[in-house]
Protein backbone atom coordinates (compact mmCIF):
# COMPACT_ATOMS: atom_id res chain seq x y z
CA UNK A 1 0.00 0.00 0.00
CA UNK A 2 1.16 3.29 -0.47
CA UNK A 3 3.03 5.60 1.86
CA UNK A 4 1.59 9.10 3.56
CA UNK A 5 2.09 12.25 1.97
CA UNK A 6 -1.18 14.42 3.69
CA UNK A 7 -1.50 13.98 7.90
CA UNK A 8 -4.59 16.35 8.30
CA UNK A 9 -5.32 16.85 12.36
CA UNK A 10 -9.52 17.45 13.39
CA UNK A 11 -10.72 19.73 15.51
CA UNK A 12 -12.47 23.41 15.72
CA UNK A 13 -10.54 26.56 15.83
CA UNK A 14 -10.25 29.20 18.22
CA UNK A 15 -7.98 29.67 21.29
CA UNK A 16 -11.32 28.50 23.39
CA UNK A 17 -11.32 25.01 21.86
CA UNK A 18 -7.71 24.57 22.18
CA UNK A 19 -7.41 22.05 25.12
CA UNK A 20 -10.57 20.45 24.13
CA UNK A 21 -11.20 17.18 23.91
CA UNK A 22 -12.47 17.57 19.88
CA UNK A 23 -9.46 18.45 19.65
CA UNK A 24 -7.37 16.06 19.71
CA UNK A 25 -6.51 15.89 16.24
CA UNK A 26 -5.10 18.77 16.55
CA UNK A 27 -2.90 18.06 19.02
CA UNK A 28 -1.53 15.18 17.51
CA UNK A 29 -0.22 17.21 14.21
CA UNK A 30 0.87 20.15 16.58
CA UNK A 31 3.16 17.46 18.21
CA UNK A 32 4.26 16.58 15.12
CA UNK A 33 5.26 19.69 13.86
CA UNK A 34 6.52 20.58 17.18
CA UNK A 35 8.78 18.21 17.16
CA UNK A 36 10.65 19.00 14.16
CA UNK A 37 10.60 22.72 14.60
CA UNK A 38 7.91 23.34 12.03
CA UNK A 39 5.04 26.29 12.45
CA UNK A 40 1.87 26.09 10.59
CA UNK A 41 0.90 29.12 8.24
CA UNK A 42 -2.61 30.07 6.98
CA UNK A 43 -3.14 29.20 3.47
CA UNK A 44 -6.35 30.59 1.96
CA UNK A 45 -7.10 27.97 -0.78
CA UNK A 46 -6.75 25.07 1.32
CA UNK A 47 -9.11 26.65 4.28
CA UNK A 48 -6.94 25.50 6.61
CA UNK A 49 -3.29 25.85 8.14
CA UNK A 50 -0.68 23.61 6.29
CA UNK A 51 3.22 22.86 7.07
CA UNK A 52 5.79 20.66 6.02
CA UNK A 53 7.73 17.95 8.00
CA UNK A 54 10.11 14.84 6.99
CA UNK A 55 9.02 11.87 8.24
CA UNK A 56 12.34 9.63 8.03
CA UNK A 57 13.28 10.66 4.43
CA UNK A 58 9.75 11.39 3.19
CA UNK A 59 8.62 14.81 3.12
CA UNK A 60 4.49 14.67 4.44
CA UNK A 61 2.24 17.73 4.44
CA UNK A 62 0.51 18.53 7.72
CA UNK A 63 -2.72 20.49 7.65
CA UNK A 64 -5.41 21.36 10.04
CA UNK A 65 -8.72 22.78 9.04
CA UNK A 66 -10.16 26.31 9.90
CA UNK A 67 -13.24 25.44 9.46
CA UNK A 68 -15.48 24.17 12.45
CA UNK A 69 -15.48 20.61 12.53
CA UNK A 70 -18.54 19.39 10.49
CA UNK A 71 -16.92 21.19 7.88
CA UNK A 72 -13.44 19.66 8.07
CA UNK A 73 -14.39 17.68 4.62
CA UNK A 74 -13.96 21.71 2.76
CA UNK A 75 -9.99 21.53 3.64
CA UNK A 76 -9.36 18.32 3.40
CA UNK A 77 -10.83 18.03 -0.62
CA UNK A 78 -8.91 21.21 -1.14
CA UNK A 79 -5.83 19.88 -0.21
CA UNK A 80 -6.47 16.45 -1.92
CA UNK A 81 -6.81 18.03 -5.19
CA UNK A 82 -4.13 21.03 -4.76
CA UNK A 83 -1.23 18.81 -3.65
CA UNK A 84 -2.46 15.46 -6.47
CA UNK A 85 -2.40 13.38 -3.23
CA UNK A 86 -4.95 10.36 -3.27
CA UNK A 87 -7.30 9.24 -0.36
CA UNK A 88 -5.59 6.24 0.30
CA UNK A 89 -2.20 8.55 1.19
CA UNK A 90 -3.81 10.52 3.79
CA UNK A 91 -3.95 9.93 7.62
CA UNK A 92 -6.84 11.82 9.44
CA UNK A 93 -6.56 12.34 13.18
CA UNK A 94 -9.49 12.70 15.33
CA UNK A 95 -10.85 11.91 18.47
CA UNK A 96 -12.82 8.95 19.19
CA UNK A 97 -16.05 8.25 21.97
CA UNK A 98 -15.68 5.14 21.41
CA UNK A 99 -11.67 4.57 23.17
CA UNK A 100 -10.86 4.87 26.36
CA UNK A 101 -8.08 8.17 27.14
CA UNK A 102 -4.95 6.17 27.13
CA UNK A 103 -5.56 3.84 24.03
CA UNK A 104 -5.10 5.23 19.95
CA UNK A 105 -5.87 2.99 16.96
CA UNK A 106 -5.09 2.84 13.42
CA UNK A 107 -7.18 2.22 11.03
CA UNK A 108 -7.99 2.43 7.36
CA UNK A 109 -11.56 2.91 5.39
CA UNK A 110 -14.60 1.94 7.16
CA UNK A 111 -17.49 4.11 8.54
CA UNK A 112 -17.73 7.72 10.39
CA UNK A 113 -18.76 6.70 13.23
CA UNK A 114 -20.90 9.25 14.24
CA UNK A 115 -17.80 11.76 14.46
CA UNK A 116 -18.28 15.24 12.78
CA UNK A 117 -15.41 15.92 11.01
CA UNK A 118 -14.89 12.55 9.08
CA UNK A 119 -18.67 12.32 8.26
CA UNK A 120 -18.21 15.73 6.27
CA UNK A 121 -15.02 14.41 4.87
CA UNK A 122 -17.10 11.68 3.41
CA UNK A 123 -19.55 13.77 1.80
CA UNK A 124 -16.85 15.61 0.10
CA UNK A 125 -14.86 12.26 -1.18
CA UNK A 126 -17.72 10.08 -1.78
CA UNK A 127 -16.04 7.39 0.18
CA UNK A 128 -14.46 6.49 3.10
CA UNK A 129 -10.82 4.86 1.70
CA UNK A 130 -8.36 7.04 3.64
CA UNK A 131 -6.44 6.12 6.72
CA UNK A 132 -7.53 7.38 10.82
CA UNK A 133 -5.47 7.84 13.72
CA UNK A 134 -8.57 7.38 16.29
CA UNK A 135 -7.21 9.07 19.74
CA UNK A 136 -9.80 8.14 22.61
CA UNK A 137 -11.59 10.28 24.51
CA UNK A 138 -13.55 8.13 26.13
CA UNK A 139 -17.88 8.28 26.41
CA UNK A 140 -19.57 10.70 28.91
CA UNK A 141 -21.90 7.46 29.37
CA UNK A 142 -24.68 8.81 27.79
CA UNK A 143 -25.54 10.36 24.38
CA UNK A 144 -27.33 13.69 25.76
CA UNK A 145 -23.81 14.42 27.53
CA UNK A 146 -21.52 13.94 24.37
CA UNK A 147 -21.61 17.27 22.80
CA UNK A 148 -20.59 19.32 26.20
CA UNK A 149 -18.17 16.35 26.70
CA UNK A 150 -15.91 16.73 23.12
CA UNK A 151 -16.39 20.40 23.76
CA UNK A 152 -14.84 20.46 27.30
CA UNK A 153 -11.07 19.88 28.61
CA UNK A 154 -10.39 16.55 29.87
CA UNK A 155 -9.23 15.93 33.27
CA UNK A 156 -5.46 16.11 33.98
CA UNK A 157 -5.01 12.56 34.44
CA UNK A 158 -7.23 12.25 30.79
CA UNK A 159 -5.06 14.80 28.78
CA UNK A 160 -1.69 13.07 30.32
CA UNK A 161 -3.23 9.71 29.36
CA UNK A 162 -4.20 11.04 25.51
CA UNK A 163 -0.98 12.77 25.44
CA UNK A 164 0.91 9.88 26.25
CA UNK A 165 -1.16 7.67 23.45
CA UNK A 166 0.27 10.45 20.71
CA UNK A 167 3.33 9.98 21.35
CA UNK A 168 3.04 6.65 21.21
CA UNK A 169 1.50 7.02 17.41
CA UNK A 170 4.27 9.45 16.52
CA UNK A 171 6.94 6.33 17.30
CA UNK A 172 4.89 4.12 14.58
CA UNK A 173 4.44 6.76 12.38
CA UNK A 174 7.32 6.50 10.67
CA UNK A 175 6.57 2.94 9.36
CA UNK A 176 2.93 4.53 8.38
CA UNK A 177 4.24 6.97 6.19
CA UNK A 178 6.86 4.06 4.31
CA UNK A 179 3.54 2.20 3.98
CA UNK A 180 3.84 -0.49 6.61
CA UNK A 181 0.70 -0.01 7.94
CA UNK A 182 0.44 -3.58 9.65
CA UNK A 183 3.30 -3.28 10.86
CA UNK A 184 2.52 0.22 12.50
CA UNK A 185 -1.02 -1.75 13.75
CA UNK A 186 0.62 -4.31 15.29
CA UNK A 187 3.81 -2.29 17.23
CA UNK A 188 0.91 0.38 17.98
CA UNK A 189 -2.20 -2.03 18.64
CA UNK A 190 0.19 -4.49 21.24
CA UNK A 191 1.31 -1.31 23.34
CA UNK A 192 0.05 -1.43 26.79
CA UNK A 193 -1.97 2.23 27.52
CA UNK A 194 0.19 2.84 30.09
CA UNK A 195 3.92 2.84 29.15
CA UNK A 196 5.57 3.82 26.08
CA UNK A 197 7.64 1.05 24.37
Amino acid sequence: MAGLKLIVGLGNPGAEYLRTRHNAGFWFVDALAAAQGERFGFEGKLHGETCRVRIGATPVWLLKPATFMNKSGIAVAAALRYYKIAPEECLVAHDDLDLPPGTVRLKFDGGHGGQNGLRDIFAHLGHGRFHRLRIGIGHPGHKDKVTPWVLGRPSAADEEAILAAIGRALDVLPLAVAGQFDKAMQQLHTQGTGTRA
